[in-house]
């Protein structure tokens, strides 16, 4: 095999402009996506358990939707087909001091509903794990649903969805790759823009696979110290607390 170290270490340790690019457009899409996944999961979830059929139904069936249809096919539907069918064309988006291409837009949307869908089982699993006494404590003090979910079952229940969002977030770094089909200057696609310059196939995508497992790697760091800075609530508490939680007992002694 003709491998050329010279290659390899010049684009692991100095990176062209190319592959900047790439990794700020891998790391931006990732965040965005998963930001707006995180919103919709959040909404669905609070739909979904709701005892409205009209609030119930739609939500089950964007799950279903997205869950049962393979990503790929989304982006490209999102992006391609949509545009085909004369029914939505993504535009780029001046926003005065920066333009957001079409394909970008397109990228962070149809990532952000695909992680939607399974966000919003995470996050209604872990809003199911907090003690139905907190709800009844929350009741108890004329709190609205609202600030019942804000003050009390949400924080608590973020200490059950912190461990499977990591790994979400995880899965959505590697799933950038997928929207270089529609022409999204990631990781992979600058990987291929260098290659067919240089044709050093296996040492480029040999890079780039060290790069992905550097930023999974980082992020394993991050989401350890997020699962350990949240789980220290989790020490045992006094009865009275126990029973009602942290939270309202603040509110209880009138803090």
């Amino acid at each position: 095999m003709n491998f050329n170290w010279d290659v390899f270490w010049q684009y692991l340790l100095q990176p062209s402009d190319v592959y900047l690019t790439g990794l700020w457009l891998t790391c931006l899409i990732s965040v965005s996506a998963m930001l707006l996944g995180c919103v919709l999961g959040l909404i669905a979830a609070l739909m979904k358990l709701s005892s409205n059929p009209l609030l119930q139904y739609p939500v089950r069936f964007y799950v279903w939707l997205m869950r049962g249809t393979p990503l790929l096919v989304q982006i490209v539907f999102l992006y391609t087909a949509l545009a085909a069918g004369g029914i939505f064309r993504f535009e780029d988006l001046d926003l005065g001091w920066f333009i957001v291409p079409g394909n970008i837009q397109a990228a962070i949307i149809a990532l952000g509903l695909n992680e939607g869908a399974y966000m919003a089982e995470i996050i209604r699993a872990g809003i199911g794990a907090v003690d139905k006494g907190q709800y009844e404590a929350g009741r108890s003090l004329g709190m609205t649903f609202a600030k019942l979910m804000r003050r009390i079952v949400l924080p608590q229940a973020f200490r059950v969805i912190v461990p499977p969002l990591g790994n979400e977030f995880n899965v959505m770094l590697k799933n950038t790759t997928l929207v270089s089909v529609i022409g999204v200057q990631e990781l992979l696609l600058s990987t291929q823009m260098v290659t067919s310059a240089t044709f050093r196939v296996f040492e480029l995508y040999l890079v780039v696979a060290i790069y992905f497992l550097a930023l999974t790697t980082l992020w394993g760091f991050f989401q350890r110290w997020l699962e350990q800075r949240f789980g220290q609530s989790d020490r045992p508490a006094p009865a009275a607390s126990r029973m009602f939680g942290r939270n309202t007992m603040k509110l209880l002694r009138g803090r």
